[in-house]
């Protein structure tokens, strides 16, 4: 017997299992009126009403139904009143431009926009069908007491369609069917260790690649969601210690705010040997690892992954073995990718790209077949990220393949630079490009915002060579008072390099 696999299966459990349990605490600091504390049954009868009110609307299955929001309750129920309705839910990064929104609401051929209040004004031009501010009207976005016309299942059906932070280009939208979500939100969930004890604090956008799948995964499981809708390091530590917080996700540079907040922290730090965090977005320095264990007593568990592959494609998880490891060599060891996780196979091109087959790998780009073929060619997912594998199988990100620097013949890995900077005590944030020369080609160019102390170019070259090769040492340096990044705190490389290669019709020199 086969059933199919949607992502309806996480609520109808929770709805089931959990119905009496307080499975959402919106956050109580937005424009519109927070959603009071709702248990799964009351998720649930919320998700059925919205997607009865898109019956309402003429909204037919497979339609598109956009949503620029900051994480709340409401765009978490969306996950689940539009997609699991059999609509596809267009979830937007509202940190990007109203241009950018525009087009992707336009390119998705949306039906429905679902705005935050604070955007409400200036999203109000778009051309949609249907437009509404959340909170303004609950009873009519997410009525009580209404049942949905029914939906045959289809876990080959698109779920979601998440748009890519595009820089130098317009962004992709992403189609990830319920059968890629599914089995993303359950691997995650499996090699996380998610169940029913755990309460989850969402400091990952829900815009995010659905929030890596907690969402879901969470909801499955019957753990409770905990609504942080601006990050800030003192009050991921503030909500730890008033909800007894257990689990959450984020990008490095999210780590780092906390790290800060702590060092500031009057007391024990809340969630010491009981919160567990899992990093993505880019490879984090050893010295963050470390903190992490040290200074807060919490799990570091790192994944990798794109918004490509739902995303998660490995793991990297202290295991029994590295239980007497000491701590600067652990968090070595936890500093790769990691592992590939069930069910998805990683190889490397001849090049040395990452190649992925997964359950987890998109169906396609949103009507841009040239870009679908390209990235699925031979049969396996070209992640355009370069890396090594070892004996066990273990996977290091070395650089995207378009950023690794070519010096005198030489390549060297940012990443490796990078981290090594980092050790550095007033170097608080760096990013290592590329820039043309014309006697090495390229040259390896640091650019550097410091924590506060005084930092000159000889220092910084004098500490660099005293950990890396001759070739490798950074022949420009320059100062900076902060970094590009994207929304979920990845360095933006292509936006940090472009003037340095303006005029040229190639990046590589």
């Amino acid at each position: 017997m086969e059933t199919p696999l949607t992502i309806i299966d996480f609520l109808k459990r929770a709805e089931l299992v959990y119905g009496d349990r307080i499975g959402v605490v919106d956050e109580p600091d937005q424009p519109a009126t927070p959603f009071a504390p709702m248990t799964y049954r009351e998720m649930a009868e919320r998700a059925r009403g919205q997607a009865a009110f898109l019956d309402d609307l003429g909204i037919d299955v497979g339609s598109r139904v956009a949503i620029v929001s900051q994480n709340s309750a409401r765009l978490l129920t969306s996950f689940f009143g539009v997609s699991g309705s059999g609509r596809v839910l267009v979830p937007i990064n509202f940190r990007l431009t109203t241009e950018e929104i525009e087009f992707i609401v336009e390119h998705s051929g949306a039906e429905v926009l679902l705005v935050d209040p604070e955007l409400a004004a200036s999203l109000a031009h778009i051309d949609v069908a249907h437009s509404f501010v959340l909170g303004e009207s609950d009873e009519t976005l997410f009525p009580l007491g209404r049942s949905p016309l029914p939906w045959v299942p289809d876990e080959s059906a698109t779920a979601t369609i998440n748009y890519t932070s595009g820089t130098t280009a317009r962004p992709k939208g992403v189609q990830l069917t319920h059968r890629n979500l599914w089995l993303n939100a359950t691997l995650f969930s499996l090699h996380a260790g998610v169940d029913d004890r755990d309460v989850y604090l969402h400091t990952l956008p829900q815009f995010h690649c659905n929030g890596w799948g907690m969402p879901y995964g969470i909801t499955g499981m019957g753990g409770q969601h905990i609504i942080l809708r601006k990050v800030d390091g003192a009050e991921i530590l503030r909500r730890i210690e008033h909800y007894g917080v257990t689990f959450l996700c984020g990008a490095p540079a999210v780590i780092s705010m906390v790290l800060d907040a702590a060092a500031r922290w009057d007391g024990p730090i809340p969630g010491r040997d009981r919160v567990r965090v899992v990093v993505a977005g880019a490879p984090p320095p050893t010295t963050t690892i470390e903190k992490v264990e040290s200074e807060l007593g919490w799990e570091f568990i790192q994944i990798y992954g794109l918004t490509e592959t739902s995303p998660l494609l490995s793991v990297n998880r202290v295991r029994q073995e590295w239980d007497d490891v000491e701590s600067h060599e652990r968090a070595k060891l936890l500093s790769r990718a990691g592992v590939p996780v069930l069910g998805t196979d990683l190889s490397l091109s001849s090049d040395g790209e990452v190649l992925a087959r997964s359950n987890t790998v998109l169906a396609s780009y949103w009507d841009q077949p040239d870009e679908t073929s390209e990235a699925l060619a031979g049969d396996w997912f070209h992640t355009g990220d370069g890396g090594t594998m070892d004996d066990q199988g273990y996977l290091t990100i070395t650089d995207r393949k378009k950023d690794v620097i070519i010096s005198g013949g030489e390549n060297v890995s940012s990443i490796e630079v990078e981290d090594v900077l980092l050790h550095h005590p007033n170097i608080r944030e760096v990013a290592v490009i590329g820039v043309p020369d014309e006697k090495w080609g390229e040259i390896v160019t640091a650019l550097i915002v410091t924590d506060g102390g005084d930092l000159d170019e000889a220092e910084v070259s004098a500490f660099a060579r005293e950990h890396l090769a001759g070739f490798k040492i950074p022949r420009r340096i320059e100062f900076r008072d902060e970094l590009a990044r994207t929304a979920t705190g990845k360095l933006q490389k292509a936006k940090l390099r472009a003037p340095f290669w303006e005029g040229s019709d190639r990046q590589v020199h």
